[in-house]
């Protein structure tokens, strides 16, 4: 029972970090050292990055008549929705950096960089960034409005954005991401529902890499806490979704830096005397 509930709690963290700027990936590694759970290593490198296919359900849900290429309904429209089509094609050309990175070292970068230090000193520095770069755009207009907008061009850079968060836990896939097209032009919306739908194909992409890697040989415990935690993910997400989506109509980003920096520090400080491991 105590594990159920520790696949809850893991859960509730996904599901709330995932899509705000502040990095999923990083406070699961972080709180994995205050509350492990009682699983082998193997089953842990699957969690940390399956779970998120709930988060990822929750934006399928809720944005699938943006992202849904096909028209079965409507008899006097193309059955192929041709903006969205071109909206994949960009998010592809989005995914390709972190996409050549990852396969090429997956497990070198697990072994040597997802580390409680990397993912303090990664907070600190994007939290820092997130303030720059609001400061600097507070009196210009945005380039980007719409998301049919962005350009292949822009799709590239946001994804060199992307490939910054697959090499150092604790950057934030979302908060790259969403830097990256502020810091291009994009508004604070169409950036986050950019992001939102890049993380489908990075997602889906990195979690079918760890299942051909480990497989599902795991116990029938183990796979429950993953049901549990996936599920009570794409719960919260539902959730958070909302919130952020409605939040960055009247709201800048600048909190997130903020508690981004005053998370690392605590962390380095957690570190420094001990309390934590590297």
């Amino acid at each position: 029972m105590l594990e159920i509930l520790k696949a809850i709690l893991y859960g509730i963290i996904e599901g709330i970090t995932e899509w705000l700027p502040v990095s999923s990936t990083g406070h699961l590694i972080l709180f994995e050292e205050f509350m492990p759970m009682d699983v082998s290593p193997k089953f842990w490198n699957v969690f940390l990055v399956v779970i998120q296919l709930g988060a990822i359900l929750a934006v399928v849900l809720l944005f699938w008549n943006k992202i849904f290429p096909f028209n079965f309904t409507n008899k006097n429209r193309p059955f192929l929705k041709y903006d969205i089509w071109t909206l994949w094609f960009k998010i592809l050309v989005a995914c390709i950096p972190a996409a050549v990175i990852g396969l090429l070292f997956d497990e070198f970068l697990e072994e040597h960089l997802y580390k409680s230090v990397v993912v303090a000193i990664m907070l600190i520095l994007v939290g820092i960034a997130f303030l720059w770069i609001e400061n600097n755009n507070r009196k210009k207009t945005a380039r980007v409005t719409r998301l049919e907008d962005i350009s292949y061009k822009d799709a590239m850079i946001i994804g060199v954005f992307q490939l910054i968060a697959a090499i150092f836990p604790g950057t934030s896939r979302s908060g790259a991401t969403i830097l990256g097209g502020l810091m291009i032009g994009v508004s604070r919306g169409v950036a986050a529902e950019f992001t939102f739908f890049l993380a489908i194909p990075v997602m889906a992409g990195a979690s079918l890499l760890k299942l051909i890697k480990y497989g599902l040989a795991f116990s029938g415990m183990e796979l429950t806490l993953l049901a549990v935690g996936m599920v009570v993910a794409f719960i919260v997400s539902l959730l958070v979704i909302r919130f952020l989506m409605s939040y960055i109509k009247k709201h800048d980003f600048k909190i997130f830096g903020y508690y981004r920096i005053i998370l690392g520090i605590i962390v380095l400080a957690c570190f420094f005397t001990g309390v934590l491991s590297i």
